[in-house]
Formats: structure tokens, sequence, C-alpha cells
């Protein structure tokens, strides 16, 4: 066999100095060696795409937030002698796990500044500091915050808490990478010692100690055991905890009953550092005591309280943490005792190379190829189900997922990846019973699989296509795989040694079936597993080599949607095999938050501009209209009617939601006619040149508010509507005039349908999808048949929201948040659309409904918070409830004690 690992070896060590080094350089590089190494025929494409994963990809440093009215000096650490022994080990660990030099030399970076923004643990007196960290799922968050711990433990911290989520295999996994990325010795009882990680290649480094192992959390057993104070231990000690009030209150009885001397209530000369990852974990609206948001953070706060010197530095992948929007007061954001960053705000950058919701969502070009719908499932797992719910068959949708796991498995094996970690993520039900269901009918459907392969995969093309599996799996090749440069000849060859290595895992709290990747790699294997879960998978767990994510659950809870999109992270190698099945709906909430929480962060940037304080931050996130759900949620217990205030400066309001109603259909279009004939006549002088398109510039204000007073949104869209006329109305002092635009397309193609918008002028109509179908049906409006969902819940292309924007200012604007600072004034854009069925297997659509009247309407980015008031009742409440978000009271898979 070829040696493909010294290959790369020698192609990196002949390249690591060469700057600026290019994909051209290292495909040039390898071609020139392959000789060398006897691969003159071999096709080495994945080897040249991970060299450049190694050497080309880069990662920004990102960017702070700080309070204004803080002293800060972020170089404290650059001016006291330390020897960076923790981090130099971790750094040398995360280079010989593959990490690009490029983005470990960022990360130092990183971490530097934010352990600038913590206090020199040597400063005397009583201090704290809070801040937030900012990355996306599944980017690297741990192993920035080990980075951090590392470097803070070599500048003085002498005591670290992890706290590590709500369940205990996230916690075990973070023990884990605490263990190889800090520690250096494994904490497992059965291999309590062993040298691992950062241990192996620095074994006589100076071992921090670690009170927690991967099988027990802190307890009041172990504190009892321990009975000692920090005070004796010369190495940094760290404990890694569950977020739940039983733990936090065993740690605090300890550190109380051992640490406090008599004559203070407070421990002394113990630089504490608090590590909360998941910080948005919190806002799970749950009845359960153990998981009380208020609570667990009162706990937090006893713990911080103890020490005189302590820091608190949440981790979060959603700005729309419940930090910034808690339930308790409206004014608790603000007092000295709560966790909110009042110190920093960190936003990371993630890699070049993260496979993250840019590309599986907002591309339009990759996410093609990245998602599939699922549309056959209601009838058999419906989105709501009770616990005890009969599972009677496998959706047709999730056995051509099983069948591209296999696939991509076979072609891994091809690209000389069977020694990796390759695993698959089913996610369908909450419930601990039909988990088990689906797992059972899974094992079948696989043990067919296999003995159908078994017996066909080394006859010739011809007659193992006659098998039904092996045409199936066929099919699900030519659909998805057939341009990887890899022959179905060379796929059929290992299709049973993918098969064959597949294991079932349920991962729940239920289950005693354990999901160890670590262990596997200890023991020289790799796993391909298929992983059926709820809770459990959706938030924290990082499922290692995941290629087929297999999802079909309902919420509209942003901090939750992100949590439970485990498909993001790193697939160095194998990207182009990666593949996310979901309803179409999920596909437009996940567009949707994906877009909002970058223009979230992008706000961070530009309030760095303005010299704003997370202070700022916190309650622009509040006003946020898409925190809504988050904190209606927690907020709205008894009250029947509550006002929220939103601010809708820098968003866009769209009916992406349409009525298929022939008669509401013609109301709309006889009012954009009304509209455009009195803009023609009226303002026929503010007229400007936009292509096929007709745009007005700087009309009256009032003119669009009466239009969108008659436009008839659908009612699932109502306070939508209601919240951009208040809002519109707010802002008219600031912004008199509005540009209205008739958005056409540039370029039609021949099936394009016209509308006659006047007796001289059309409009070429915008085509947009609604979904996919996997039997080739059209697909029904929802609910009573009376509307339906643009894909993405999108109607505006890219392209619409410039209009109005000169081409310097254009320039400028290479991100949405950057085009509504530079927006003069309102914009409302009218649109026709024609609205069209996508049938992916027969390469075709199918007509639903045409020349449909859709809107919005964007207002310019300030940096004055403006707000409305927005009222939501119970009847909404229950709405979101009942239709649309999964409980986690509901939640059979429970949370662990």
């Amino acid at each position: 066999m070829h040696n493909l690992n010294d290959f790369e070896t020698a192609i990196v060590l002949a390249l690591r100095n060469t700057s600026p080094l290019t994909a051209a350089d290292i495909e040039q590089k390898a071609k020139m060696m392959a000789p060398v190494f006897g691969l003159d025929d071999y096709p080495i494409e994945q080897i040249i795409k991970s060299v450049e994963t190694k050497l080309v990809t880069t990662m920004s440093e990102g960017i702070s937030l700080v309070d204004q009215r803080t002293e800060h000096d972020d170089a404290w650490y650059e001016k006291k002698e330390i020897s960076w022994d923790y981090w130099g080990d971790y750094e040398s660990h995360l280079k010989s796990e593959g990490w690009g030099p490029h983005v470990v030399n960022t990360m130092g970076d990183v971490t530097g500044k934010i352990l600038g923004l913590l206090r020199n643990p040597e400063d005397t007196g009583d201090w704290k500091r809070r801040g937030l960290v900012i990355g996306h799922v599944q980017s690297g968050k741990t192993a920035n915050y080990i980075g951090l711990i590392s470097k803070a433990a070599d500048a003085g911290y002498k005591f670290i808490i992890v706290i590590a989520g709500i369940h205990n295999n996230l916690r075990t996994q973070t023990q884990q990478r605490v263990d190889e990325g800090f520690i250096g010795k494994n904490s497992d009882p059965n291999r309590r010692g062993k040298l691992i990680g950062v241990g192996l290649d620095h074994p006589n480094r100076r071992f921090p100690v670690t009170l927690t192992t991967t099988d027990k959390d802190f307890d009041k057993r172990i504190a009892n055991q321990l009975g000692a104070d920090l005070q004796v231990y010369k190495q940094p000690v760290v404990v890694v905890i569950k977020k739940n009030v039983s733990t936090l209150k065993s740690l605090y009885a300890w550190l109380k009953e051992w640490n406090t001397r008599e004559s203070a209530d407070k421990i002394d000369n113990i630089p504490m550092l608090m590590i909360d990852d998941e910080a948005d974990n919190a806002s799970i609206n749950t009845n359960r005591e153990d998981l009380d948001p208020t609570a667990t953070n009162k706990q937090i706060r006893n713990i911080l309280s103890l020490f005189r010197k302590s820091c608190y530095v949440g981790y979060t992948a959603t700005p729309f943490a419940n930090i910034f929007i808690n339930p308790e007061t409206d004014d608790e954001m603000l007092d000295d005792l709560d966790l909110f960053p009042r110190d920093f705000i960190y936003c990371l950058d993630a890699p070049t190379n993260y496979f993250g919701p840019q590309k599986v969502f907002v591309d339009e070009v990759t996410s093609e190829n990245i998602l599939e719908t699922i549309d056959d499932a209601e009838d058999i797992i419906p989105l709501k189900h009770k616990k005890n719910h009969p599972v009677s068959e496998l959706p047709l949708s999730l056995k051509k997922a099983i069948h591209a796991f296999i696939v991509g498995k076979a072609i891994r094996i091809v690209r000389e990846h069977r020694n990796k970690h390759a695993s698959m993520m089913v996610n369908a039900s909450r419930f601990v019973d039909v988990q088990r269901q689906i797992r059972e009918h899974i094992s079948l459907y696989l043990k067919d699989m296999k003995n159908a392969v078994m017996f066909n995969y080394a006859l010739p093309e011809a007659k193992a296509l006659k098998d039904a599996h092996m045409q199936a799996l066929r099919e699900i090749y030519d659909e998805e795989f057939s341009d990887r440069n890899k022959s179905w000849q060379d796929i059929q060859k290992v299709l049973y040694e993918a098969v064959d290595a597949i294991k079932i895992f349920v991962v729940n709290s239920k289950s005693d079936e354990v999901l160890d990747y670590r262990w596997a790699e200890e023991n020289g294997e790799s796993l391909t597993a298929l992983a059926i879960g709820g809770l459990s998978l959706s938030r924290g767990l990082t499922l290692e080599g995941l290629m087929i994510s297999y999802m079909y659950r309902n919420t509209k809870m942003y901090d939750t949607l992100m949590q439970m999109g485990r498909w993001f992270g790193y697939r160095a190698g194998y990207e182009d095999l990666c593949r996310v099945w979901l309803p179409s709906e999920s596909q437009g909430w996940y567009s949707h938050i994906a877009e909002a929480t970058e223009e979230l962060r992008q706000q961070i940037k530009q309030m760095r501009r303005d010299r704003l304080s997370p202070i700022d931050f916190g309650l622009y996130v509040r006003a946020h209209p898409d925190s809504l759900t988050v904190t209606a949620l927690n907020k709205m217990r008894d009250a029947e009617r509550r006002p929220f205030k939103i601010n809708l400066s820098g968003k866009l309001t769209e009916t992406f939601i349409v009525p298929s109603d022939a008669g509401i259909i013609r109301e709309n279009q006889e009012l954009m006619k009304k509209l455009f004939a009195e803009l023609q006549q009226q303002h026929s002088h503010k007229r400007i040149p936009s292509g096929n398109s007709y745009f007005w510039e700087a009309v009256g204000w009032e003119q669009a508010e009466k239009f969108l007073m008659e436009f008839r949104f659908h009612r699932q869209i109502q306070d939508k509507k209601t919240a951009a006329l208040d809002y519109l109305r707010k802002v008219s002092d600031k912004y008199p005039t509005v540009d209205i635009a008739f958005i056409s397309l540039e370029k039609p193609k021949p099936n394009t349908t016209e509308f006659q918008i006047s007796d001289t002028d059309i409009i070429y109509c915008q085509e947009r999808a609604v979904g996919a179908s996997a039997n080739g049906g059209i697909r029904e409006p929802l609910e009573e048949k009376g509307y339906y969902i643009t894909n993405k819940q999108r109607v505006a292309s890219r392209e619409a929201e410039f209009l109005g924007l000169d081409t310097a200012m254009r320039e400028q604007a290479t991100t949405a948040a950057e085009y509504y600072r530079l927006m003069p004034r309102p914009l409302l854009m009218l649109h026709t659309v024609k609205l069209v069925h996508k049938i992916k297997e027969e390469n075709r659509e199918e007509l639903l409904l045409d020349r449909v009247p859709a809107i919005g309407i964007c207002f310019p980015g300030s940096k004055d918070l403006i707000t409305v008031d927005y009222v939501v009742n119970k009847v909404w409440l229950r709405q979101l409830q009942e239709e649309s978000f999964d409980n986690p009271d509901d939640e059979d898979d429970d949370y662990d004690n």
C-alpha cells in the first residue's frame, strides 16, 4: 500500500516556510514529488486538499467589545516574566493533531487577547471580571478555552472551573478534552494516570490536578474524600462539572467549608477562572428544579462570590444568549450580581475551512449540494407525537440518508480514510421509546443491506445491480456522488467493508451504549457510528467525522436551532460527501437565524467602531426581533398580554409566507398597480433608472404607510406588518422619505412570467421554490391549505437590497450589515413571484402559483437604539409552544442528575 501519510508529510515539510502559498503551489509540488513515492498514477486530489487545509487555512483574530467605563490594561501579561509552559505544550499538541500552523498561531494571539481582558492574578484587593466569548457551533470553542485555561494557568490562575452543559455525555467529552489538552493524563478510573495528549510529548511537565474524572462529576462524596483546601496544591487545580443546582451546591459547600478562613468569608490568594461552556444553555424554559436557570445562575454567582479574585467567561455559539434576555426583571441585566458580560465580549472568527451555516444554508450554490428535504416522514414519525407513538417503518428519505452514509463511507475508504472516524446522526424524536423503535428498524434494514452487499459486491456490475439494495446504493451514488472522481466500480469493491463497519448507538440518558471515539483511538481503531438520539444529540456533543445528518425536529428557539446543527465543524477531505436532511420549514429557519446571527456579529464590529460597550450590545440583542421567542417563553408564564421592545434598524421584514387564496392575490396585485400608477403620476421626476426594475427615490413615508396598511399579509405574519408600520411611523421624523422599488428580473429566461404592472410596463417575475418532494407530488399548502412558505424564508435576492446605493457605496457594502448602515432611508420592495415546486430526483419543477405579490421593507442601521412596543398574547405563545417548539419538559431523553 502506498504510504500516503509519508507523502503528505513530505509535502508539508517542503512547503511550510513558503509564503505566500497558494493551492496551485501545493498541486505543483505534489505532482513533482508523487513519483518519488510511487504515486505517479495515483489520484492525489485529497492529499492536495489535506495539505491545503494544514498550510493555507487561516483564521482572523476576531474583535472585542469592552466596557468603556472600566480601565483595561490589555497588555498586563506582556509586562510579566511568564514561562508559557502549559500553552507551549498545548500549541505543540494542536499541531500534532493536524491543526494548520497559521490557525494555531492565530489562536495563540486570540487567547492572549482574551487573557489580557482578564485581570492580572497578582493584582491586589477584591476584583472580578465578567466576559463572554461568542464563537460558532462546532468551530473550536473548546480548543479556544483550553488554550485560554493553559495561558491563565501559566499567568498564575490557580483554580479553574469548567461548566460543561447539562448532560453526562457532554461533561465526559469535555473532561476528556481537558485531560488531553491541559492535564496530560487520563482521568478515566480504568486508565487513570496514563499519559495522553500534552503529557505524551512532555512527560516531565508540571501536571495540573483534576478533582473530577471522565467517570465522575463533582459530588459530596468526592468533596468529603478530598477534605483539603486549595492552598495545599502547588499546581493549578481544575474541575469539570455539569450545570445543575446540586453539583454547583456541592462544589460551593466544599469551597466554603475547606477554603474560607475563620477570619474571612472569602478565599484569599487563589485567583479563580470559571469557564461556562454553552453559556446560553440556561435559556431552556424548564420546570425542573435542578435546571432552573435562575437557581443555577444563583449558585454560579455564589461560587464566584467566595473568591476575592474571580473571572467568569461564558462561551456561546449564539449571540441570542439567555444572558442578554434574563427572565427575571428588566433591570437585572444591569445588576452587579448578574453574570452579564459587562467587562468584555470577544467575537471569534472561524477558520477559512469551517463548514458552517453560511455554506450549509445561506450560500445558494453550496447549500443546493448539501441540503436534502424530508417531506415523507409526517405520516410515520409526526413532528408532534406522544412518547408511545408506534413507528411502523422507516421513511424513504431516511433510507436514502443511510444509503448516502454507506456510499460516502465507501468513497472515504477508497480515499484511504478507512482509519478515520465517520458518523451519521438521526434525530427524529425526543422520546426514548421512539428512538428505540427507530434503532430497531434501522438495525433490521442495515442487516438486510449488509447481507445483500455481502452476496453481490464482488460480482460483475451488471449482475450485482439486479439486487434491489445494490441498485439503491448505485442510485444514491449517481444522484449525489458520481462527480467525485471515484468510479462505481471502485466503490462497489469496498461496499461490504463500508457497511460492515457501521455500528449503531442510541445516545440518550437512558442508554447504556457508549459512543466513545477516544477509546477507539487508544485501541488503534476508528468508529463508523450511526447515532440515534434526541436532546443528548442536540447540544454540545461532537460527532466525529459527521457526514450524514437526518433531523426531523421542529423548533423556533434560536439557541436550540443552532445547537441542533451538529453538522457544522471541520470536514477536511470529505466536505463534498456531507449531506443534511431537514424539513423545508426547518431549512428556512436555519437560513434565517444564520443571517440574523451574522448580523449581530457585524453589529459588534460596528459598536466597536462607535466605542460602545457590552451593555449597549446587550440592550441591542434584547430588542432584536429574533430574541422574541426566547424572551416570551421565559417571561410570559402568567401574563395574558405583555409588551416587548423590538428594534428594526438594519432589519429586513418580508412576506415569505404567501397566501394561496386567489382573491387575496388579486387584491394585492391591484394594490401594486395602484401604487405604481400613483408614483408614475405624482413622482415621475423621482424615478431613477434601475435596469428592468422600477425605482423611486425619496417618496414621502406616508405613501409607504398607506400601501402597507392595505396590503393583505397572511395572518401568520400579521404581527410583522404591525411592527413594521409602527417602526416606520416611529422613525418618520428621522426618515421623512422612503425609497420604493418594484423588483424585476434583470436576465429573464424563456419561461419567465411577465406581470403587466401598467398599460406600458411589465415586471419579470422572480422564481421562488417552496420545497421538494421525495415522491414527486405537488407540495400542498400548509395547515388549512391557505399559504406557502418560500424556500429559506426569503423573497428578495441579495442584489435587490442594493438598489438605491451608488457604485462607491456598493463597493463598500460587502455585508448586509454594512449595506443597511449605508442606506440613506428605508426601502420598500415590491415583488411578483412565480412559486414552483422543485422535484430534485426528476430534475424538473411544477408550477404552484404565478404572479404572486410579495413585499419587503428594510430600515437603515443606526447606532441609536430605537424601539417600538410589540404586544404578545397567550394565544401567540401557545401557538409557538404547541405548533413549533419541542418543549424540554416533554423531553423523555431526560437531563442527567
